[in-house]
């Protein structure tokens, strides 16, 4: 990608030899780490069950352990990178996940498997968070919001590469292979960054690792209500399709009669809607306010939850129709996100990271949780798209909250 396909963004805040466009691509590719680390195996899962001779619903929480862990070190990646610099948490993190990619690829039982996967979740995280307050140490804006949705639009690679490669990978190879892969892929990731991410936070800007401040700071973040309203929000908005992306062995193989090497059907429009919300979204930024960009994503987003209801109670799922108001759905998701992220990032100027931190906490938490009762919900067609209406209205509540709070100074 050259600077010229970003035409609205200066790089007059760039650090030396550093251009915008590798730090573009860096950014979006360290997004990659999560969903290739979830879709690319799922594919894999009745296979890893019988390899490694376990339950699949035991096997089903090898994605618990990523995810939770996931979750938790979530809240620690952006205030270390807050005091140690953005550039070294994210060598040093894709690192430690390379070595747990090897280690789920040599896993002799479920137990080993789910060890690694852990290890693995606890470091996929650091590049995703990083990379929000990386934005706002550079850009402001109308300029942040136009860069996170061309990062969004490199992230989206990822959700139509992963499934299908797992899924062929899985027939060619084995799903050993799965994680021989994503080994590979972080060593790219962290050669990528090793050249083109600059180091966005000076030293006299960073924040000692005290426990007390450090406590202090977590609950003023934590306790502020539009924060948690914007972050509930996002993560009940996420969890509409995240239900989706968990049950997409069910949904695909046996709800819509689809093989483990046809999961495209699926995760293809999800990635062309991403695309198409992510481009709304920059065209959007410096025409239309940030709300109302958010609210325009959410109706879209009800629209979508509303039809795919009501065509889940007229008939049987069926190709393509039953993926339709999914790829809707997250067109309006991506339409919103990106100024609801940055909004709620603007309520913490000085602490950026840590902020990001408590964000990707609250939304990789909700997934956590989703990720262990899914198996409840993914019974029928009608039973996924009912669960995607409920989180779509908790995700309309909770951003409503947001702008009453907000509007109010609490």
């Amino acid at each position: 990608m050259s600077t010229d396909a970003l035409p609205e963004i200066k790089e007059r805040h760039l650090p030396a030899g550093f251009t915008l466009a590798g730090i573009t691509f860096v950014l979006g590719a360290l997004s990659w780490i999560g969903p290739f680390s979830i879709d690319t195996y799922l594919p894999s899962l009745p296979a890893i069950s019988h390899s490694l001779r376990a339950p699949t619903a035991q096997v089903q929480q090898t994605v618990t352990a990523f995810m939770l862990f996931f979750a938790i070190m979530s809240l620690w990646h952006g205030a270390i990178s807050d005091a140690y610099g953005r550039r070294r948490l994210t060598l040093i993190s894709i690192a430690v996940f390379m070595a747990a990619s090897i280690g789920c690829a040599v896993s002799v039982n479920v137990q080993m498997l789910m060890f690694f996967r852990a290890l693995q979740g606890a470091t996929a995280g650091a590049g995703t968070i990083v990379g929000r307050a990386i934005v706002r140490d550079l850009f402001e804006g109308a300029e942040a919001q136009r860069l996170m949705s061309h990062v969004a639009t490199i992230f989206t690679i990822a959700p139509i590469l992963a499934p299908v490669l797992g899924g062929w990978i899985q027939v060619w190879f084995g799903w050993r292979y799965i994680f021989v892969f994503m080994a590979l892929l972080s060593g790219f990731i962290l050669l990528s960054c090793w050249k083109a991410l600059p180091e966005t936070l000076p030293v006299a800007q960073r924040h000692r690792l005290k426990p007390a401040p450090l406590a202090r700071s977590y609950w003023r973040v934590m306790t502020n209500p539009p924060f948690l309203m914007a972050c509930a929000s996002m993560a009940m908005a996420n969890a509409g399709l995240f239900i989706y992306i968990l049950a997409a062995p069910i949904f695909l193989m046996k709800h819509l009669g689809l093989r483990e090497t046809q999961f495209l059907w699926l995760f293809l429009p999800v990635s062309i809607a991403l695309v198409i919300g992510a481009w709304i979204s920059g065209r959007f930024a410096g025409r239309i306010s940030g709300i109302g960009t958010i609210y325009t994503g959410y109706a879209v987003m009800a629209v979508a939850a509303t039809g795919n209801v009501i065509y889940s109670l007229a008939g049987p799922a069926t190709v393509p129709w039953s993926i339709a108001p999914v790829f809707v759905y997250v067109a309006g998701m991506s339409i919103a996100m990106p100024s609801l992220t940055l909004m709620t990032l603007d309520l913490f100027p000085t602490q950026r990271g840590l902020a990001a931190s408590c964000q990707g906490f609250v939304s990789l938490g909700a997934n956590s949780i989703v990720s262990a009762f899914v198996a409840f919900i993914w019974g029928t067609p009608l039973s996924l798209a009912v669960a995607q209406m409920v989180f779509m209205i908790a995700a309309a509540v909770t951003v409503l909250l947001y702008v009453r709070a907000e509007k109010k100074g609490v």
